[in-house]
Formats: structure tokens, sequence, C-alpha cells
């Protein structure tokens, strides 16, 4: 039987709900009233073939609350005069929104239009957009508007989050609303205090937005005890110096350094061997913007210690976007085979052609992109043998050396 059921009246009003169309209703002539829905009804066939299955259809039809029915006479040659439904309507929103039990959240989305027309008229254009999303903020949306009306009155105000003054509102709460923020703050606000060149996406809100940024750290450890070290961060015997900055302190940074190593893995920045005239940089937690700033660091010979897998590549080719002249380090055919027993797998490897790759990484990308020596091939760069390290460590020094 596929005539029109209850269910499917319901079904019909909620998809208009699901799509926002009858919360902007509430505040717009989105849909005109009366509304007819789809009914499909029974055929004259039915009434002679199925005539109890009729007789119920039309009672459980009729029953249907909310909805206003037009019927028909039928004269059938069997049954005689019959009447059953031919059109079914919602004459007004309040009957829409409750036959499918939405009336008080309609009730409450015309509440945030009503507060948003009165203090933020721009944000209007949201709301018709999003309605759904609107009322899912509807308990945190006066909030909302108070942060757009603070950075109304403070433009690019060059402080940080946690110093918005605003009652109920802190960091965490901007924070865990940057986006829905951005996109009001970008309706509210004159266009000249938003940053528009590449400010964009959650991640740029504070920038975009004119706040200040926690600073990118940059960790390090000297490898040469000759090197001169931070005032007041003198070595203990054996141990070389493990130092933290902000990224403008690194850049200001005047170190007799010719050789950097960035590896991602910590135990490995720890234990990294002692290297003349290098320093060795832990690379978690930072783009590669952070080091760019570093102009004496253009001038040093960059080794990249990664994971040998597609993303390790894949990382590697995006270093060399910033500095060219990076090699890579222990990421090369020798290092794969050798360390058979410590093979792993990569869950979701990089597929794409690295363009920045030499011809010697290229073979050993292509080797674990398409699954040459093992599906999913990764070799973790903790598992490459210490032993291993300091001696392609000590091959180095040989080139390098006059």
């Amino acid at each position: 039987m596929s005539w029109t059921t209850p269910a499917d009246l319901h079904a019909q009003v909620q998809r208009l709900w699901d799509r926002g169309d009858l919360l902007r209703t509430t505040v717009t002539d989105a849909i005109s009233w009366p509304l007819r829905l789809n009914l499909k009804t029974p055929s004259a066939s039915d009434l002679s073939a199925r005539f109890e299955a009729v007789r119920e259809w039309v009672r459980t039809v009729s029953d249907t609350p909310h909805v206003r029915l037009d019927w028909r006479e039928w004269n059938h040659r069997v049954q005689g005069t019959q009447r059953l439904p031919a059109a079914v309507w919602l004459d007004t929103l309040q009957d829409a929104v409750t036959f499918i039990g939405k009336g008080r959240q309609a009730q409450r989305f015309q509440a945030l239009w009503q507060k948003t027309v009165a203090t933020q008229p721009a944000l209007l254009a949201w709301l018709s957009r999003r309605p759904l999303q609107a009322l899912d903020l509807a308990d945190r949306w006066e909030r909302l508007l108070a942060v757009v009306a603070w950075l109304q009155a403070h433009p690019r105000p060059g402080v940080y989050l946690r110093q918005v003054d605003v009652p109920g509102v802190d960091s965490k709460f901007i924070e865990a609303h940057r986006g829905v923020l951005a996109e009001l703050l970008d309706l509210a606000l004159p266009p000249e205090v938003i940053d528009n060149a590449g400010a964009t996406g959650v991640a740029q809100f504070t920038r975009r937005f004119g706040f200040l940024d926690k600073p990118v750290r940059i960790r390090f450890r000297l490898l040469d005890p000759a090197l001169p070290s931070l005032p007041g961060c003198p070595a203990s015997p054996g141990v070389l110096p493990d130092i933290t900055l902000d990224a403008a302190s690194f850049a200001a940074l005047a170190l007799p350094v010719e050789r950097v190593f960035i590896t991602e893995n910590e135990t490995n920045f720890l234990a990294f061997p002692p290297v003349p005239h290098a320093i060795v940089v832990f690379g978690a937690g930072y783009g590669w913007e952070a080091l760019v700033r570093a102009a004496w660091l253009h001038r040093c010979q960059l080794h990249y210690w990664g994971d040998i897998d597609t993303h390790g590549f894949a990382i590697l080719d995006q270093l060399r976007s910033c500095f060219p002249r990076a090699a890579s380090f222990l990421m090369d055919r020798d290092t794969v085979l050798v360390h058979r027993s410590h093979w792993g797998e990569e869950p979701d490897p990089v597929r794409h052609d690295l363009s920045r790759l030499t011809t010697e990484e290229t073979a050993v990308y292509d080797d674990l992109r398409f699954d040459r020596l093992q599906p999913g091939l990764r070799l973790e760069q903790e598992r490459v043998a210490f032993g291993w390290v300091n001696e392609r460590l000590r091959k180095l020094a040989e080139r390098c050396t006059p």
C-alpha cells in the first residue's frame, strides 16, 4: 500500500523544519499559507479490491491533528457513494510547528530574532541563513551578541582573548565559538578592521580580528659544548642545554652554528649525539613559519629527520618550500632495509606527487606510496638504531671535513 499516511505527512513537514524553512517563516514570508501537503490516495480499483483497507485509511487520515482536509465524493459502481480525502492543508505556521512538536522552538527563534533586531540588525542575514544553528546557540546568543558589541567598541584591540571584558564571557567561551563568531563579526565589523589577507579559518581567528596570540615557542638543544649558551643557562656535566624560546627571540639569536638538525621525536631530540657547530630543533607543535623568521637559520645547512613513511616525505617536501637547501637525514633506502624487523604500518598514506624531493628520495617515496616493499610500510624514526645514527653522523662529518 503506497497511500499517504499520517507519518508521511509528518515527514513532509519535518523536512521543511530540517531545511530551516519553517523557522525562516516565523520572521519572513518564506512559505505562503495555507500550505498543501502531498497526498497519494486510493484508486477506484482499491475501493473494489480493498474496501476495508480504504475505510481504515480514511479514518486514520481524518484523525490527523492540526491539518485541514478537502473531501471528494466518489460514485463507485459497487460500493456506492464514498467520501475520501482529496487534499491536506496546513492553514498556518502555528499549525505546522505544532504538528511536528516544534512550537516552543519556533517561539524561541522569534525571540532571538527580535533581540537581534534591537541590538545587531546586521546579523539578521546570518539568522535567516542558519536558523537551526542559531536555535542551537539560543542559550549563548546573548553572550555572542555581547562579544560582537565589544569588538565594535574595541576594533583590532591588540589584547589577548583573556582580556575581553564581557560579563559571562571568558577566553574558553570565545575559543569554543570562534567559527560562528568569525561569521558574525564579518557581518558586524567594518571591512577595514578585518584582516582578510590570508587570515581565514578558525585557527586564524585572533589574527583576523586583531587579537594577540600566544607566541610560538621553539625548543632546541646545543650539540656542541663549545657553543655559547644563554646567560644563566649553564650546562650540567655531560648534558648540553635544552632551551625553549619564543619565535621572535629564537630569530634574534646570533649563534655560530653551521648545521641544524630537525627531528619530530622528543626522545631522539633529547638523545641526539654531540655534533660540532650544530643544534637540534624539536619540530613538534609549530609550523615552518616560525623557523623562517630566523634569518641566521637560512645560512645553515638544515637536516630533517622524520619518519620513513609517506607523511614524513610530505613534511620534508613542505619544509623545502621554506628552506630549499634542506637535506633529509636517515630517510634513505639503506636505513629502510637495515631496519626491516622494525617496519610498521602507516594508517592513511599520502599518494600525490611531491615535487621537491631529490631523485633518491622520490625513489623511496614511490616504494612507499605504491606499496612495493610492504603495504603501508612505515619506519618510525625512534625505531632507528642509535649505532646507525652515530655512524651516519660520522660519515656526514667526514664529508664536510676539508
